[in-house]
């Protein structure tokens, strides 16, 4: 399996001969290193429906016939724009040809932003995701503020590569992501959602440092992982 981390919270995956990308937003990515063009998606799972993780998915899905893994109201909504999509629910799980994806909780807000009309479309309840495949569990927490049922998570799951948002003011800061991680106990560790806008700078390579012994990478955009 081969991961690539493209800045923010995107993150592709490769693996039975299948690409799989989470929270696609390249558009607007500052720390975005490929085009919409370079994406060849056969599935897209989506943590919300906030602009910078649902993102170039219409674009990107409707090029590639991809098929877009999300919440229920997602699904309605991009359904409406000619997109294929599989709706879940937190708690959910369901096993595709590329691997098995389980929905967790998360905490913080969901809506997508229409500019051009003013106007907020809720797009359901938050949601982290758990993917299997090839016998590895990866879990991309998504927006998610720290919460105590991340204990239970880490009974349930073994993980071998986690996704944590480390940003602050729109997320976990440092101290709360670090906090995670010991509690989920991870193989390893790639920080996400920061440095993309000013408000959310923070030092990835000094968080790395400080979950020792834990180990991870603060992967910069387009470099790759193989687990």
């Amino acid at each position: 399996m081969n991961i690539t981390f493209h800045g923010h919270a995107v993150i592709h995956i490769e693996t039975n001969g299948k690409n799989i990308w989470i929270d696609p937003f390249i558009n607007g990515n500052s720390q975005c290193d490929i085009q919409v063009d370079d994406v060849k998606a056969d599935a897209i799972l989506l943590t919300h429906g906030h602009n910078d993780h649902l993102g170039d998915t219409v674009e990107i899905a409707k090029k590639n016939n991809s098929l877009v893994v999300s919440s229920a109201e997602i699904g309605t909504y991009l359904g409406w724009q000619g997109v294929n999509t599989h709706p879940m629910n937190i708690g959910g799980a369901y096993s595709f040809d590329f691997g098995r994806v389980k929905f967790t909780q998360a905490f913080h807000s969901s809506s997508f932003t229409e500019d051009e009309n003013k106007q907020l479309v809720y797009l359901g309840m938050p949601m982290g995701v758990l993917f299997e495949a090839e016998g590895k569990t990866l879990y991309h927490m998504g927006d998610t503020g720290l919460f105590s049922d991340l204990k239970l998570i880490a009974e349930r799951h073994k993980i071998d590569v986690l996704f944590v948002p480390i940003g602050d003011n729109f997320t976990m800061g440092p101290e709360d992501a670090k906090q995670a991680v010991e509690w989920l106990q991870p193989n390893f560790v790639v920080p996400i959602h920061y440095n993309t806008f000013p408000v959310i700078e923070q030092d990835g390579d000094a968080f790395i440092g400080s979950i020792a012994p834990i180990k991870g990478k603060a992967l910069k955009p387009g470099e790759s992982m193989t687990i």
